[in-house]
């Protein structure tokens, strides 16, 4: 006798394919859906999406009618040749008007395109939202509402949001609501994994209270969109409804299939929710999804240098669907986890339908689809099954650009040849793309295969997570047990023989996974009594002048030798080297904390840059014997004078590019930051380098700082740090050749074109990452026209700031940490007094602890909040002087051209960006403005080894002006002669 087990997707295609013939010729005898076949037209057409995404960025976006009139100009010429006669008309005749009559103009254009896009998203004013809702809703179909809103920058939006979720909840015609974890709470630092559950537990507990009260109960849907968010999201519904006072309340949670993660997440609920019904509890839903983030899942992955999260392909993705479902589609387990089935792939739906039909499981599950998409399939999917839940996405009329993430996605998925929506609407009538949409479905199925065993959950393969990085496997490794290992040595050899063109960056740690959060609330767990590098510190102080002149000798004579080893012997090296810098990630990352209150999110990713110079550098150094007609004559000694802000990355960029260019170093690290330097150093000995060719040197008198700088043995001095300090020790020997990166007073402009919320975020983070201790730091945002009116902006800003946790490193929540010392003179000046004119918005405090990391020496707080001071004028102190703290002064500009001057009246040129959508604006930007390193739509701190060089102009650098990280860095740290003929 047959069982469940015995039933396989596989067997049941010839009938899927026939279901879908069948729901296809009804579908087509329904009034056809005239606002979904209008978009679907729009899409094909070769200017379709572009046309309509340019007309929701740059027209539906702008909150300045002008800006918009100018964007609704120049898309006339893209208009679809398949909307009505009417409406294109409409735009074009919208569009010679826009100029001179925005306001009359912007609007109605804009009403054409929620027209068009009407069917997809409705209006949640209250008296629309009634009829609505009483229009779409019938018998079978039940509405699942998600309450669209602006970015979650801070803890105010949030609240907003979930309030407003709150007050969709307790309408009467309202019994289903969907809201993602990220959307309830502020930003939060990720390495606080547990923390931000506690705390999402408690902003989410009077929404399950509110659900769990009604009668009948009401059900609340936890969505999820980034991978990061799975872990978050899993937990956080599991613990609410671990509750006692929700046992019997049912709920839901998203799982997202293109995934590979997703079968073992739903394996767990499955093994959760039987304990949870066999205690008396009610069960649980799983709705499960495609997935629709993958544009920026692969931006995030590239950042970072992690895989990306998802399948490689479509049908990886589409097979990874069929096995959750495969796997969830059996009675026994219904029971316990019903299953929403949500997407409009018909032959997915078919399959499933039948799957939980022959299995005896079709009242565990529940067909999901999408407001306005293919209605007529729609329609024929619930009088087979007896029931339909729309997903209804709500929005409020004057937030309508909010849904612009909602409506692009759904543009894509309609206009990509890859997705089943582009052929939506044609499937009944064209054979072609049915036999495409058939052929797609049956290889997916015939993949499975490769996951699924009979059926048997004791027997399936579950696919492991692209993502699977653990720092604690190499936590417990010495230096010396981890170059040993094989896989490494081969590393260095393959990286030998590759040169520059085999470089990769080194990845940073993804906080999101479990096992590097074990290893990082680890690290900060050590840092309040860290001691590392304390011992080489005091092995490395230099007493007097004799001890140093005894250094400088030693540095001289050991660089004949380093020199004789040839580039390919000291590149083998510093492969090495940096093979033991990810060996000491760890401590790295323990000392940069105690010592300079370096956050995990902060620290990491400088661990990775140090890392990145090795390798880089390394390869380098060998291009360095491959120029034809030329020889690289190395330095004998060079001096590395680094800052203690990047106290890791720093030192050893200015280290590693001079060792891989066959020179001897002598580094002496900031005072404030030197264990982090000898750690450092510490590495690169154990990998190596000798000794006597890289000397870690302290100094006990300040004077001989000094005197190594301007001993005539000193050869070459890398220097980062004040632009006053580089002109000092320039003065000592004006024929020393100094190779300085200095200062920065860095801004970024924000124009009317910009994604107002994207460009407040950005701010918040270039400002404050580090407490603004970063010489890239936004110290001013320049807000031209209409923004510095914007309460969109300035909300959004305010709420960012507000909403960052200040603390020490080893909390994890902290977002910013302390100050390097408690402030001083113009520091203490720029946080606590205003020029004429000048407002604070927020206003920095600062915060008493006693924590030892969070005072100083004398006991003073180094701990401040964040301060944005507005009403800076042009040519003001605070407009020219860098302070280098958390401090954001506000700018404005009536024009474009008049910020660009505003920025470069500041003597320094190390960072700048611009926020705008707009090419001509962005290419005026790029022709004027006097920056080394420019950004445009995103943060203005950070910069990746080869990928993203970094120097400045002007006064924020002194020398050469090769960049590092860059390929031309090591050309400057030797001298060039003519190569001897052959």
């Amino acid at each position: 006798m047959s069982t469940a087990h015995d039933i396989r997707p596989q067997d049941l295609a010839d009938d899927a394919v026939a279901l879908v013939r069948r729901w296809l010729a009804e579908a087509a005898s329904l009034p056809a859906d005239a606002s979904a076949a209008r978009l679907a037209g729009v899409l094909s057409d070769p200017n379709g999406l572009d046309f309509t995404v340019g007309f929701v960025d740059g027209v539906v976006r702008p909150e300045d009618l002008a800006v918009a009139a100018e964007r609704l100009h120049e898309l006339v010429p893209k208009t679809p040749s398949f909307l009505p006669a009417p409406m294109r008309g409409a735009i074009g005749l919208g569009g010679a008007l826009a100029r001179p009559l925005p306001g009359v103009v912007v609007p109605i254009a804009r009403r054409v395109l929620r027209q068009l896009v009407s069917h997809l998203i409705i209006d949640a004013s209250d008296a629309k939202l009634g009829p609505a809702i009483a229009k779409i809703a019938r018998d079978g179909v039940r509405l699942n509402m998600n309450l669209l809103g602006e970015a979650i920058l801070g803890q105010a939006e949030a609240e907003r949001r979930l309030e407003g979720t709150h007050r969709l909840l307790a309408r009467d015609d309202i019994d289903y609501v969907s809201i993602k974890v990220s959307a309830t709470v502020a930003p939060h630092n990720h390495w606080a994994f547990d923390e931000a559950v506690a705390h999402i537990e408690q902003q989410l507990l009077p929404l399950f209270a509110r659900a769990a009260d009604a009668s009948p109960q009401k059900f609340i849907n936890l969505d999820m969109e980034e991978y990061k968010d799975l872990d978050l999201t899993l937990a956080v519904f599991m613990r609410l409804l671990d509750r006692p006072e929700f046992t019997g309340l049912e709920a839901g949670i998203v799982l997202q299939a293109y995934l590979p993660d997703a079968l073992g997440a739903m394996i767990r609920l499955q093994e959760w929710a039987a304990q949870r019904v066999a205690r008396g509890g009610a069960p649980i839903k799983v709705r499960v999804v495609k997935g629709a983030n993958l544009p920026m899942e692969l931006v995030d992955a590239a950042v970072h240098g992690w895989p990306s999260a998802t399948w490689p392909t479509k049908q990886a993705s589409d097979t990874g669907y069929k096995a959750v479902l495969d796997y969830a589609l059996h009675p026994e387990r219904v029971r316990n986890v019903r299953i929403g089935v949500a997407g409009h792939n018909l032959f997915d739906v078919a399959l499933a339908w039948l799957l939980a039909q022959r299995r005896g499981a079709e009242e565990g599950i529940e067909f999901e689809m999408l407001l306005g998409m293919a209605a007529g399939q729609a329609e024929a999917v619930r009088r087979e099954v007896g029931h339909l839940l729309l997903y209804v996405p709500v929005v409020h009329p004057e937030e309508f650009d909010v849904a612009i993430a909602y409506l692009i996605r759904r543009l894509e998925e309609g206009a990509s040849t890859e997705n089943f929506m582009s052929a939506v609407f044609e499937l009944h009538d064209h054979a072609e793309l049915f036999e495409r949409e058939r052929e797609r479905f049956l290889a997916s199925l015939a993949d499975l295969e490769s996951i699924t065993a009979d059926g048997d959950p004791e027997h399936y393969r579950v696919p492991r997570p692209n993502r699977d990085q653990d720092r604690r496997a190499a936590a417990s490794d010495s230096v010396a047990a981890h170059l040993a290992r094989p896989e490494v040595a081969s590393r260095v050899e393959e990286r030998v023989q590759g040169g520059a063109s085999g470089f990769r960056n080194t990845p940073d740690t993804d906080p999101d996974l479990p096992g590097n959060r074990v290893w990082g609330r680890a690290i900060a767990e050590r840092m309040v009594h860290s001691e590392l590098g304390a011992a080489a510190i005091a092995e490395a102080r230099i007493a007097d002048a004799e001890a140093l002149d005894r250094a400088i000798e030693r540095g001289r004579a050991a660089a004949e030798g380093w020199q004789a080893l040839g580039a390919d012997e000291r590149a083998r090296i510093l492969h090495r080297a940096g093979e033991a810098l990810e060996a000491r990630r760890a401590d790295l990352l323990e000392v940069m904390g105690s010592e300079c209150g370096k956050t995990l999110d902060q620290g990491d990713p400088e661990v990775s840059e140090a890392i990145d110079f090795a390798h880089y550098y390394a390869a380098l150094g060998q291009e360095l014997e491959q120029v034809d007609g030329a020889r690289f004559v190395p330095q004998r000694l060079t001096a590395v004078i680094p800052p203690w802000n990047f106290p890791v990355a720093i030192p050893a960029g200015g280290t590693l590019a001079a060792l891989a260019a066959g020179s001897s170093v002598v580094i002496k690290p900031a005072a404030q930051s030197a264990r982090s330097g000898a750690v450092m150093v510490e590495a690169l000995w154990e990998a190596g380098v000798p000794t006597d060719v890289l000397q870690l040197v302290q100094f006990e008198d300040r004077a001989l700082a000094s005197r190594l700088v301007a001993d005539p043995r000193i050869d070459r001095l890398i220097l980062t740090g004040a632009y006053e300090t580089a002109e000092t020790f320039r003065g000592l020997r004006e024929d020393l050749p100094i190779l300085a990166e200095t200062s920065g007073k860095n801004a970024i402009i924000v124009t009317p074109n910009a994604d107002l919320d994207l460009a407040a975020r950005d701010v918040a983070q270039s400002a404050f990452g580090h407490a603004g201790q970063k010489c890239s730091a936004a110290s001013l945002v320049v807000l031209v026209g209409s923004v510095a009116r914007s309460r969109r902006f300035r909300g959004q800003l305010l709420d960012a700031v507000r909403s960052l946790r200040v603390g020490t490193p080893d909390d994890l929540t902290s977002q910013m940490g302390p100050l390097i010392a408690a402030p001083s003179g113009k520091l203490l000046r720029g946080l606590t007094e205003l020029e004429p004119g000048q407002h604070w918005e927020v206003e920095p405090a600062a915060v008493e602890t006693g924590h030892p990391l969070a005072v100083d020496r004398n006991g003073d707080a180094k701990l401040w909040t964040p301060g944005v001071r507005a009403g800076v004028q042009r040519g003001s102190e605070y407009h020219l002087t860098e302070y280098f703290g958390p401090i954001l002064g506000v700018m404005t500009a009536e024009t474009l051209d008049e910020a660009i001057d505003i920025v470069n009246d500041i003597e320094y040129g190390l960072t700048s960006g611009l926020h705008s959508l707009d090419r001509a604006e962005l290419a005026r930007w790029l022709d004027r403005v006097e920056a080394g390193n420019l950004y445009v739509n995103r943060g203005i701190t950070g910069a990746i080894v080869r990928r993203q060089p970094f120097g400045g102009w002007k006064k924020s650098a002194i020398g050469a002006g090769t960049k590092a990280g860059g390929p031309s860095y090591l050309f400057g740290l030797g001298d060039w002669v003519d190569a001897e003929p052959e």
